[in-house]
């Protein structure tokens, strides 16, 4: 069952947004899923960060999304909200490297959208991709499955940590099970900047992924 989000952040912007419905990891029936592609946007215009409202506006995500400390694929030490989501558009997916099923090919599906985007990857759009097994998942062992799937690259983050972090973060993005072969294979898409965020479900296409990360790009102007 999903957390349920116990804060409002911008309205019911994230309520609405990452109180999402955990998928079988296994075994599901994507067909009958009941999870739609859904988006919630906020009145505030996309502007500049120096804009008083979007400091406001920023300052909400902090506490909101928290700057827990996570460590990535390279052994660096980041703080969730200042070194993951601040200033980027992200994809957040949900991984642990020894699953042989849906995992690598979210991550195979991902690297495609990549491609699709070309120079635009390496500007505000960063993937992050996070494991729900910490106590195994060291950095070694995340850079060796980035490796093995063509994702160990800079704008393209694989996290682990302390477990009592890291589960607090997947609780707080609304996709935390207790029974790690039925995790959430929905993936998250937004900016903080913006307090736009998408959900992503696991059947979409790469295009459509890609064409809807372009969205969020443009809404930056």
């Amino acid at each position: 069952m999903n957390h349920t989000l116990k804060k409002i952040l911008l309205g019911s912007l994230v309520a609405s947004c990452l109180s999402l419905p955990v998928m079988a990891h296994e075994g599901g029936n994507h067909d009958k899923a009941t999870v739609s592609e859904e988006k919630a946007t906020v009145s505030l215009t996309p502007s500049r960060v120096t804009n008083p409202d979007v400091v406001a506006n920023e300052e909400k995500a902090r506490a909101y999304f928290t700057d827990l400390e996570l460590v990535t694929q390279e052994g660096e030490t980041v703080k969730f909200f200042s070194d993951v989501l601040k200033d980027k558009i992200v994809v957040i997916n949900f991984i642990f490297t020894n699953c042989e099923g849906a995992c690598p090919l979210a991550t195979q599906k991902l690297t495609a959208v990549r491609d699709m985007m070309e120079g635009e990857f390496n500007g505000p759009l960063r993937f992050v991709s996070i494991s729900l097994d910490p106590e195994r998942d060291s950095p070694a062992a995340l850079k060796d499955f980035a490796k093995k799937y063509h994702a160990d690259q800079k704008e393209w983050l694989f996290l682990t940590g302390n477990t009592d972090n890291v589960t607090r973060i997947i609780k707080i993005l609304g996709q935390f099970t207790p029974n790690l072969e039925s995790h959430s294979t929905l993936m998250l898409a937004g900016d903080v900047r913006t307090a736009h965020w998408l959900k992503i479900p696991p059947q979409a296409l790469p295009l459509g992924i890609a064409e809807k990360l372009r969205l969020l790009l443009a809404e930056r102007g």
